[in-house]
This record gives structure tokens, C-alpha cells and sequence, in this order.
């Protein structure tokens, strides 16, 4: 055993020699000596220490990934782009604040829990509650330590990632090239087999200790000295300074990304006085004491195959590319936007052209530009009529629209899957193939008549029986009785979400009096400018777009009025369930809570469930949540939602 010992101590050594300070103490036949010593050893005992480096061969390959719930959540990054925004969000931090800053890491967020100096488990990031079990496969990254000095418990977030000098090394040999660093550590982390991980030499950087047991960090300095002195590695670059010494730096990091041996695809600043983060406390999704700027897109050239255009629900006609398959940024790109037909002029795009196409956070790419001097050969003339409908086509500003709204398929499709969807009227089942089915085969055309459809409005269309029918008339009926809020989101008026809707109903309180409102009154309300003010007054004041909303108010629509003062709750007429363990309250008393407040707290989640509220060690109603998708609370966000 006291062999076994050494060789354990000596392999991690010259293992925390070579990822965290590139030094190489031994040769690589020297290193697997040591190696191929102890694995006969463990065979000949059938003893394999804890922290013993053969756990990194891995193992058996596993039948599925389990749920794994994170003791703490894990929150996203709220991004900017501009050093403008970027100094905006640190003057809401506070004055003279310090800010550290780190490469962020193109790469796949994991989470490691340790206990007793042990590597006890791992786990993707997932919805940031709950992911992937995935421990036999992070064992096999030797820059994970299996092994740290500090005895409680903790979890460590960090990023995974493959180095482009591996990237290469490895599409030298393989029969089927990786694709891009990200997508091969994504791969091969999610991957059943932790041979195959252990093949893809990821590597790994921790950034941050979101739960500890027995201690606290005042700093992000303080934070990675305690990571450093477990041997768990930090981000190889770490500036701490103000915020014009932050911007400096960023500019210097954007410079040399390219000289870097993995990918970054921006940076990431945080304010160094945790607990004032803390205090700051979080959005929905962010916390407030840190951001991401995001680098400039990658861009690749392709070539204009040909442009159509589509047509939203408002009825503007947008120009969309198809270009020559090429990759960017992980994906095989096939379409680009581009914004309207004063924008093609610009860029000298035709059929045919060479083009600079950018791809930014997943989203279609945008076409920047031609490559091609000149004018294109083959220009592109705008439509003089809507490619769907036939109907004349209208320009405003710098845009062209259809002016059919009453019998342009695509807008009407749009403009009733958006009344219907969950954020407005929340009509179940109610989607755009059941939009197109009705307008092609009832003539369904407005809104209104959707309170105008029966049994038989139904009886005939395809994958429509007895019972689907009755849901969705039946879903129709339930959608009558509607929050203010809801109601004016399905309105579908230009530049309205649900925030600026929420916003608009809490202030007027009734839709008589939105409807009677003011320029000025709607310019004084919080995030809303001039521009979305004329939208609404527009829209409101449309003569045949207020017909339909007398329409649907006589066809049973009621938006309820917002209720304030002492009388109103905050849960009224919502279905909660409560699943896990909570430590402000027991699940008795929370549930005793949202029953006070208005709420109805049932035991089992289903589609009428409208939030789940998930503690630690939540089970099968919290992925029953995610499969039907239900909005899941930590039990901060419930009491915020709540007002406490």
C-alpha cells in the first residue's frame, strides 16, 4: 500500500506539473513507467485509491446521463457588445468600484461537487438547476483534480475546453474531422462513453465557488486563492482595476485572441467585492455584479444563391439569402438576413455575389457585405407585389409591406399564433399548423373569429377527433377570462413585449383607460420612448383594429382589471407546485403562503400548473416541469415574485 501511495502522489505531481505550470519534471516514457506500475499494483491488490490517476481511463460506457440537482444554481451572463453599455452597467455597480477581468471561454460549463477532499461528482450546466450527471467523464480530464486539501463540501464552476493545438493534433488522424474546439469538448463531454472523453484531451479552467460549506470569500481575489490552493486551475489571465483600465485590457485581449491556444469568444467582467454583487443581487436570469462583452461575430464568405422574401405579422416583406452551405461557428449556415431592400443596394448584393456573412449568438447570420467590387451582375429587384397574396405592395420609411392584412396567409398565420401563444392568451394546442389549417380550409381571417369557432368549424380537418376538438374550443372558452397584461401582448402592437405590456397594465389598471390614454402619460412610464408611444397610438387608434377589439369584447373576452391597494395578491388565480427542500420556509408553509397570497398550491404539475417552485434535491415534478414547459422558481425568485 505504501508503494501504491508514492505512486499516486508522484503521478499527480507530474500531473499538476504539466496543465498548471507546463512544466514536464519527467519524460512521457518515464511518466507511463510510473503509470503502467501502479495499474499492475491495483490489478495484483484489487485497491484503487480515490484519487488514484487510472480513474481517468475510463470506464465502462454508460447507458444514459442521470439528473443531477446543483447544490447552488447557475446563473447566465447578462452580454453587451460596446464599451458604451459595458461602462453603463459598471456606473450601476457603484463608484470606484475594482473589477476583475477573464477570458471567457468558448467552451461547455460543468460543475464539480467535492466532499471531504474528494471529487464526488460532476454535472453539466443544464438549466442551470438541474444537468447531466457526467463524474466518470470529468475524471478523465486530468487538469480536474480528483483529490483537494479543504475537507467540506463545495461546487466549483468552471468551463471545459480543447485546445486548437489538440483540435489539430487529433483531425491529423481521424477519419472524420471535429469541427471546432467547442463542439468537440461539447461532444465529448456529453458523450456516453468516457473513453471517448478521455480520447479528446479536454482540458479545464474553474472560474467560479458557487456553494461552500464552512467558509466564505469577500473577493474574487480572495475566491481564486482558495482555488489555486486546492489545485484546481484559474483563468490564465486575470486583470483586477477600474473600469477604464477594464476597457483597456479588453482591447488588448480582442487583439491577441487569435494568438491564444483555445477559443474565446469575449470577456468576462465581474466586481471583485462579492458581497456587494451579492447585495446587488439578480435579474431572471443574470446576477447584476457581472457581464460578458462579447467580441465582434467570426465572419466567412459564402456565395447568393438566391433572395427571397417573407412576410411577418405586420406585414413587412424582409429579404432573406440563401447562400452556398458553409461553416461558421459550429454550424452549417444555409441562410442570411438581410434588412430590407436599401440594404441589399448598399451591401451590392445580387445573385450570384461573393458576401462576408456573420454569425453572432446563434442567430441567423447577417449578410455584412459583398466581396465583389462594383455592382452585383445579377441585381435584385424588390417585389412589386406580396409573393403570397398577390396584393399591392406599400412602401414605409425604409421598408415595403404588404397592405392585404385582412387575407395575407403568412400575416394572419403569425398574428394568430402570437394571440394564442403562452405569454398572451395562452390557447393550448393552438399553434401555427392549426392557423394555416384553419385559413386554408375555414377561411378563418381575423382574430374575433376564433370566439366564433364551433364543432363543426373542425369536423373534416386532418388529425382533428372528438377530443381534440373539444380541448381546444374548450381551451378557447378558458382564454376568455385573461390578465390585462396578456390580453395587450396579444394584441401583437409594434414594439410591445410582455414587459412593456405588464408595464402598461400596472399603470392604467383597466383596458378602457389604456385605451384612453395620453402621449405624454405613455412617454412617463418606465422604458417607453417615443417611438414605441406612436406605435401604440397608432395601433390604438386604427379605426378597424379597434373595431376587433370591440369584437372580441363582445364575444366574452374579459381582461381583468389589475387590482391594487390592500386587496390585491400578487398570486391571484395561479396554480403553483412546490417540490424539493426549501430553507426559508418547509413546503407546508409555503404552500400555506401562496394559498394566502391568492395562489392555489396542488401536489402534482400539470399543464394548468403555472410555476414550479424548486428547491434543493428536486425530483420528477421538476423535469416534468421542463418537459411541458412551465416556468421553474428557486425559492428566491418565488419570494421575489412575491414582493418579499
Amino acid at each position: 500500500m505504501d508503494r501504491m501511495h508514492e505512486l499516486v502522489d508522484e503521478l499527480n505531481r507530474l500531473a499538476k506539473a504539466y496543465y498548471e505550470h507546463d512544466a514536464s519534471p519527467k519524460s512521457d516514457a518515464e511518466y507511463d513507467a510510473l503509470f503502467d506500475e501502479l495499474v499492475l499494483l491495483e490489478k495484483e491488490t484489487g485497491i484503487v485509491l480515490p484519487d488514484s490517476p487510472t480513474h481517468r481511463v475510463g470506464g465502462k460506457p454508460l447507458s444514459e446521463f442521470e439528473e443531477h440537482t446543483h447544490i447552488r444554481r447557475l446563473w447566465s451572463l447578462d452580454k453587451v457588445k460596446t464599451f458604451g453599455d459595458l461602462s453603463e452597467w459598471a456606473e450601476k455597480c457603484g463608484q470606484n468600484e475594482q473589477f476583475i477581468l477573464e477570458y471567457k471561454f468558448d467552451g461547455l460549463t460543468i460543475n464539480l461537487t467535492y466532499d471531504d477532499g474528494r471529487l464526488v461528482y460532476a454535472a453539466t450546466r443544464g438549466n442551470g438547476i438541474v444537468g447531466e450527471g457526467i463524474t466518470a467523464q470529468a475524471k478523465t480530464i486530468r487538469s480536474i483534480p480528483l483529490s483537494v486539501p479543504y475537507k467540506g463540501k463545495f461546487e466549483v464552476r468552471g468551463e471545459c475546453y480543447m485546445r486548437i493545438s489538440v483540435l489539430n493534433e487529433l483531425n491529423r488522424t481521424s477519419s472524420e474531422p471535429l469541427k471546432n474546439p467547442r463542439n468537440a469538448a461539447a461532444g465529448a463531454i456529453r458523450n456516453l462513453d468516457p473513453a471517448v472523453t478521455r480520447s479528446r484531451r479536454l482540458d479545464f479552467t474553474a472560474y467560479d465557488v458557487g456553494y461552500i460549506e464552512g467558509r466564505s470569500f469577500k473577493t474574487q481575489a480572495e475566491m481564486l486563492a482558495f482555488l489555486r490552493g486546492n489545485g484546481l486551475p484559474v483563468n490564465d489571465f486575470c486583470f483586477f482595476g477600474g473600469i477604464a483600465d477594464v476597457l483597456r485590457e479588453i482591447s488588448s485581449a480582442e487583439e491577441r485572441r487569435f494568438t491564444l491556444d483555445f477559443d474565446i469568444d469575449g470577456m468576462v467582467i465581474k466586481l471583485n467585492d462579492m458581497e456587494l454583487a451579492e447585495r446587488l443581487g439578480y435579474t431572471d436570469r443574470f446576477p447584476r455584479g457581472a457581464i460578458a462583452f462579447k467580441f465582434a461575430a467570426e465572419e466567412q464568405t459564402t456565395v447568393v444563391r438566391d433572395i427571397t422574401w417573407e412576410v411577418g405579422r405586420t406585414g413587412k416583406l424582409t429579404p432573406l439569402a440563401h447562400v452556398e452551405p458553409v461553416e461558421l461557428m459550429g454550424a452549417t449556415v444555409r441562410k442570411a438576413t438581410l434588412n430590407n431592400y436599401d440594404d441589399i443596394k448598399r451591401k451590392r448584393v445580387g445573385i450570384g455575389s461573393t458576401v462576408f456573412i456573420r454569425r453572432s449568438n446563434d442567430v441567423i447570420p447577417e449578410i455584412l457585405s459583398s466581396v465583389d467590387d462594383g455592382e452585383p451582375e445579377n441585381p435584385v429587384t424588390p417585389p412589386t407585389r406580396c409573393p403570397f397574396c398577390g396584393a399591392h405592395i406599400e412602401q414605409r420609411g425604409a421598408h415595403i409591406f404588404c397592405t392585404n392584412s385582412l387575407s395575407c396567409t403568412p400575416q394572419i398565420v403569425a398574428r394568430l399564433a402570437h394571440f394564442a401563444s403562452r405569454d398572451a392568451m395562452d390557447i393550448e394546442g393552438f399553434s401555427e399548423k392549426t392557423a394555416e389549417l384553419l385559413i386554408n380550409e375555414t377561411g378563418l381571417r381575423n382574430i374575433p373569429e376564433l370566439y366564433e369557432l364551433t364543432t363543426r368549424s373542425f369536423h373534416g380537418l386532418a388529425g382533428f377527433g372528438d377530443k381534440r376538438i373539444a380541448n381546444i374550443l374548450g381551451a378557447i372558452e378558458k382564454s376568455k377570462d385573461c390578465e390585462l397584461a396578456s390580453f395587450i401582448f396579444a394584441l401583437g402592437i409594434p414594439n410591445v413585449g410582455i414587459k412593456t405590456a405588464r408595464d402598461i397594465a400596472n399603470h392604467f389598471l383597466t383596458l378602457s383607460r389604456f385605451r384612453a390614454c395620453t402621449r405624454d402619460e405613455l412617454v412617463a412610464l418606465k422604458d417607453v420612448g417615443e417611438i414605441v408611444a406612436d406605435s401604440i397610438l397608432g395601433f390604438i387608434g386604427d379605426a378597424s383594429l379597434s373595431a376587433q377589439i370591440d369584437k372580441l369584447l363582445a364575444l366574452g373576452v374579459s381582461p381583468r382589471e389589475v387590482k391594487k391597494g390592500e386587496d390585491a395578491k400578487p398570486l391571484d388565480g395561479k396554480t403553483l407546485v412546490v417540490t424539493g427542500t426549501l430553507e426559508r420556509l418547509d413546503r407546508r408553509s409555503i404552500e400555506a403562503l401562496i394559498e394566502s397570497l391568492g395562489g392555489h398550491a396542488a401536489g402534482s404539475v400539470s399543464r394548468k400548473t403555472d410555476y414550479v417552485v424548486a428547491g434543493e434535491n428536486a425530483g420528477s415534478k421538476f423535469q416534468k416541469a421542463n418537459e411541458l414547459g412551465i416556468k421553474v422558481l428557486t425559492e428566491k425568485e418565488f419570494f421575489e415574485l412575491i414582493g418579499e
